[in-house]
């Protein structure tokens, strides 16, 4: 049997390591998928395994030597670290299928650079959760910034470089914060590795001096997290395509943040120096601000992909705010709501990409009938909707209901109240596009007809022929060579594993794993 400690740096270094094989088959697409694929496999299972270690109480770790005098650079599995490490491996396999789907679809440029910047993505995103202390995550968190760049400007167009620009600017301020906060935590304490509770050496420094600490640490983190108003390189990285948007906002970089916020919360300050510092209070108020505001913002948006990025943002300011409840079960509410919404996002972003390789629309005002077109996809994307909104029995309601639960009995009304009106607002923005694709019809002037047809079926070409000529365009749309009938299977089946995810997630609460790893970060953080 391979020993825990040689999982965890498997798990890292295979991706990696796919990433330089990846480069080396531009001329061999099907080998390079290949590629792909199995390394995807190979990751889950090594997490798989750690994870099962982890949930026994086994001590999981990687030493590798020192990064500099007194600090370690190394690997340490707790459940905080195996959350988040299973679901991004577990959202790699099915990201990576649909990837074949999507570039293949629009016949992309530069898709073996492509594929091996998700593979390196991957890698990084490993090391983040599986960081031992602040300096090897900081570490991780740049390297993966620098490896998501490609695929932000993969379309090399004007716009595609200013948004790449800013979202170096962005991040890279993040870091060098985070930085500056990890160096004067190390001054004050003489170390940074995570504890649970919080590093003990902090409590005797300056209240003030803490507090600087503080949002150094949590406001770096903050940026990639898409905290307001450090938000604004996110909606403009929805130019890239859209299986990158749903790496950036369901999987990899928003959740590094979200996970770096949570590590300096639980496991820098902890809970009981954060309520002294009364530091939960300014977080809470940046976050909840950020719920209503980017809520109000995404009504706005015609462009599905940027109203679904500022709903992104509302939705990890869900995860911030809860951390600040610093209450226990809003404490696991908050953890899991990093399935729970990574899940359901990354349904609404492949289902956006499926109406767009098909029918090349991406504004809600063109989308009139496509859910009649694309009806297992637009029904996927309703119960995506419906789980961002936090309705029962998906897996957003149940982390929202623990978040709920625990405020209310802090006696945090206003709090309660954010989640209670942010919820009205995600059905008041989700449900036109609902309403676009499935209660009305194209304009005349649409040159794609509407077409009644069975459930996930493709209207004929004769039928087709009836109603309009077959252009080029609406053989594209309707004729593609697939065994998906509205769309390839290597997208459509992605779509249905997330969407069943999300609603596995709410009906099996008790007993997903994720709900128990979030128990367990929350009982080391602070024991009954």
């Amino acid at each position: 049997m391979i020993a825990s400690s040689w999982l965890v740096g498997l798990a890292v270094f295979v991706p990696a390591v796919a990433a330089v094989l990846i480069l080396g088959l531009r001329e061999h697409p099907d080998v390079r998928e290949g590629v792909t694929l199995v390394a995807s496999g190979v990751v889950f299972v090594c997490v798989v395994v750690v994870v099962q270690r982890v949930l026994a109480g086994e001590a999981v770790g990687l030493g590798m030597g020192t990064l500099v005098p007194g600090v370690a650079f190394a690997f340490e599995v707790d459940a905080l670290g195996a959350l988040f490490a299973l679901l991004a491996s577990g959202l790699w396999i099915v990201t990576s299928l649909y990837n074949i789907g999507y570039m293949r679809g629009l016949n992309e440029h530069k898709q073996t650079r492509y594929f091996a910047s998700f593979a390196a993505s991957i890698a990084t995103t490993l090391g983040v959760a599986f960081a031992e202390n602040l300096v090897t995550l900081f570490v991780f968190y740049e390297l993966l910034t620098v490896v998501t760049y490609p695929l932000v400007v993969h379309d090399e167009t004007e716009e595609a470089r200013v948004a790449g620009r800013k979202y170096l600017a962005y991040t890279f301020c993040g870091g060098i914060a985070v930085l500056a906060g990890a160096v004067l935590v190390y001054w004050l304490s003489g170390t940074t590795a995570f504890v649970n509770g919080g590093i003990a050496g902090l409590e005797g420094a300056g209240v003030g001096l803490l507090r600087v600490v503080f949002v150094l640490l949590a406001g770096g983190f903050a940026v990639k997290a898409a905290v307001m108003p450090m938000h604004a390189w996110l909606p403009d990285a929805m130019v890239a395509p859209t299986p990158v948007s749903g790496l950036l906002h369901a999987v990899a970089v928003v959740k590094s943040g979200v996970f770096g916020v949570a590590r300096t919360i639980l496991d820098v300050f902890g809970p009981e120096l954060m309520h002294a510092l009364s530091m939960h209070v300014l977080t809470a108020v940046a976050a909840g601000g950020t719920i209503l505001v980017a809520s109000y913002i995404a009504l706005h948006k015609d462009n599905l992909k940027r109203r679904l990025a500022y709903s992104t943002v509302s939705q990890l300011a869900y995860i911030v705010l809860g951390l600040t409840v610093l209450h226990s079960t809003a404490l696991v509410g908050a953890l899991y709501h990093i399935p729970a919404h990574g899940f359901a996002k990354l349904t609404l972003f492949f289902c956006a990409g499926a109406v767009y390789v098909e029918t090349k629309k991406k504004y809600i005002s063109d989308m009139a009938g496509v859910g009649r077109r694309m009806p297992f996809v637009m029904i996927a994307f309703g119960v995506g909707a419906l789980g961002m909104a936090g309705i029962p029995l998906l897996a957003g309601f149940a982390s929202k209901f623990y978040i709920l639960t625990g405020a209310i009995a802090m006696d945090q009304w206003l709090i309660a109240s954010v989640y209670v009106v942010s919820g009205v607002l995600n059905i008041a923005y989700f449900w036109p596009v609902v309403s676009q694709a499935f209660f009305e019809t194209s304009n005349e002037h649409d040159p794609k007809p509407l077409i009644e047809n069975p459930l996930g079926g493709q209207a004929p070409r004769d039928a087709l022929r009836s109603i309009t000529p077959l252009t080029d365009e609406a053989n594209v749309a309707f004729q593609r060579p697939a065994l998906g009938r509205e769309t390839t299977w290597f997208m459509l089946g992605p779509i249905m594993v997330t969407m069943i995810g999300s609603i596995v997630l709410g009906v099996a609460t008790d007993t997903a794993v994720f709900m128990r790893l979030a128990e367990l970060a929350i009982e080391a953080v602070m024991p009954a």
